[in-house]
């Protein structure tokens, strides 16, 4: 099927699925650190950034631009964690607030970036995403960030493991907590400005949150939960560029939210971890377990009489 697609929307499909994948991956890092309203907040955050170095450099250069999201992001990261050190103010709050100010902020930019030739760059594909728009050099650097996302996945899976579920152990063994924070805010901010081109700021969140709750219905150990959640996101990202290829103008993030949601709704459904099938099924077990054991007392106290 993907042979009868031009070369380069084969080539944008490869590199959608690596995000994916690399999302998958990176969710499911933020689901175990309880930090899934962090990609949210950061992938709004990026807008500014993605403007600014459209309006400092002139032209929409992909890698320029994603070095102005990242910078935007962090900055976004550190606000968050600054909001926290100095007030009373809570961590989800501070989010929501870093998210809208930033957005804003973004969306103030973007104005002016349109008057400056960025509508005509494609520049609004940012917002929600458009994948058909990627040059084949853009299709390459998304490719390779996000293939470094997931080696990095892949390289330090136990230093993953023992750093979200065991932080005591961790620097009883000499494993800097610091270091590993540093790695996952730079694996988070890394995913989330690849992925902007082709999902867009306002739903890059959902390929991040998506596939890794879905996967948490299929699995109980964190290394099986790691795989689905990456094989999920590079189902979707896939699956969902694939759908809005058949569209002239078709935004690509949309159909790639729709695609996770419709891999959640059957995990929810049908999961062997708590889906709600298997709950149903274990309820009417009981019951009809406390039905025979009290048929069998009954008889029992008849039997007495």
């Amino acid at each position: 099927m993907f042979s009868l697609l031009p070369s380069n929307t084969q080539w944008v499909l490869f590199s959608t699925m690596m995000l994916g994948i690399a999302a998958g991956m990176v969710g499911c890092l933020a689901y175990w650190k309880k930090q899934s309203l962090m990609s949210d907040a950061l992938s709004h955050a990026a807008l500014p950034g993605v403007v600014l170095a459209f309006l400092l450099l002139g032209e929409k250069n992909l890698l320029v631009l994603i070095c102005g999201a990242a910078v935007s992001a962090l900055i976004g990261a550190m606000c968050i964690q600054w909001i926290q050190s100095v007030s009373r103010i809570k961590e989800d709050t501070s989010m929501g607030m870093i998210l809208s100010v930033f957005f804003g902020l973004g969306i103030m930019l973007l104005t002016i970036a349109n008057r400056s030739g960025g509508n005509q760059s494609g520049l609004d594909g940012f917002i929600f995403g458009q994948a058909a728009s990627m040059i084949r050099k853009d299709v390459y650097i998304m490719s390779v960030l996000a293939l470094l996302v997931i080696f990095i996945g892949i390289i330090a899976f136990k230093e993953w493991k023992i750093y979200l579920f065991d932080p005591s152990f961790a620097k009883g063994i000499g494993l800097s907590v610091k270091t590993m924070n540093a790695v996952y805010t730079f694996v988070l901010v890394l995913t989330i400005v690849i992925g902007i081109q082709a999902v867009g700021v306002i739903l890059m969140a959902a390929l991040l949150i998506i596939p890794a709750i879905s996967a948490r219905y299929w699995a109980h150990s964190f290394r099986t939960m790691l795989l689905l959640s990456a094989l999920f996101g590079g189902v979707s990202g896939a699956g969902g560029t694939l759908v809005s290829t058949y569209g002239a103008g078709w935004p690509t993030g949309p159909f790639i939210v729709i695609t996770s949601s419709a891999i959640f709704l059957v995990s929810m459904i049908f999961g062997a971890e708590k889906g709600m099938l298997l709950q149903f099924l274990q309820h009417r077990k009981h019951k009809r377990d406390l039905l025979v054991n009290w048929n069998i007392r009954t008889a029992e106290k008849e039997g007495e009489r």
